[in-house]
């Protein structure tokens, strides 16, 4: 026997009778990111000021050994549990930071379910929408999904004016074959319920960046 919609019809209805001018359409779709955000200014006090709307917290440094102590000081903050590190000839240099941790790098197996933070290198940082430019070459998918913290370490020369120009990079370079290529714009939350904001929704409950300038 066969059932009716109502409600689905009148939808699909109302859709049929839609007027919508070709023009109109056509200059939706032609849309630019330049129309969407504000100008850029700065690059770097843009990206600041877009990281603290996306609460993100940025450590600024001057040099390595400063950026060690920042991260040090971002790592006193996780409850203890082990480390998943992006292998990387950077990263290694950071061990001191990592003292009295265990710690499990990429290269050795995949993020643990049951690890504390991580620490992975970037592609690059946007500065029009305080982003973090992720692939899977940078500690594989898990490294920025899986840990409740994700720590980045970054330097000034990744920093990148708009999501035009990291896209554009990304299609010119080798990333183009990475098996996973992102923008992480800040904490994994959500507000649907309630409107009440909950981080970690579906990933890390923080996301911070110690950024070292050249």
């Amino acid at each position: 026997m066969a059932t009716t919609n109502s409600a689905r019809g009148r939808i699909l209805d109302r859709i049929r009778k839609a007027e919508v001018p070709l023009d109109s359409a056509i200059d939706a779709v032609n849309v630019t990111m330049e129309q969407i955000y504000p100008p850029i200014g700065d690059p770097l006090q843009r990206f600041l000021a877009e990281c603290e709307g996306n609460l993100t917290e940025v450590k600024v440094t001057g040099d390595r050994s400063s950026s060690v102590e920042a991260l040090r000081e971002l790592l006193a903050a996780v409850p203890a549990g082990t480390l998943y590190v992006q292998e990387n000839p950077e990263l290694r240099q950071f061990a001191e930071a990592y003292s009295g941790r265990e710690v499990v790098w990429s290269t050795s197996e995949r993020a643990p379910e049951n690890c504390a933070a991580s620490i992975t290198l970037c592609e690059g940082l946007v500065a029009q929408t305080g982003s973090i430019v992720s692939s899977s070459r940078c500690g594989g998918r898990g490294g920025s999904i899986i840990p409740p913290v994700h720590i980045v370490y970054a330097t000034s020369d990744q920093l990148l004016p708009d999501i035009t120009t990291a896209l554009r990079n990304a299609m010119q370079s080798d990333l183009k074959d990475a098996s996973y290529f992102g923008l992480i714009s800040g904490s994994s939350r959500t507000a649907d319920i309630e409107k009440i904001l909950v981080q970690g929704a579906h990933g890390p409950v923080k996301v911070a960046i110690v950024l070292e300038m050249r």
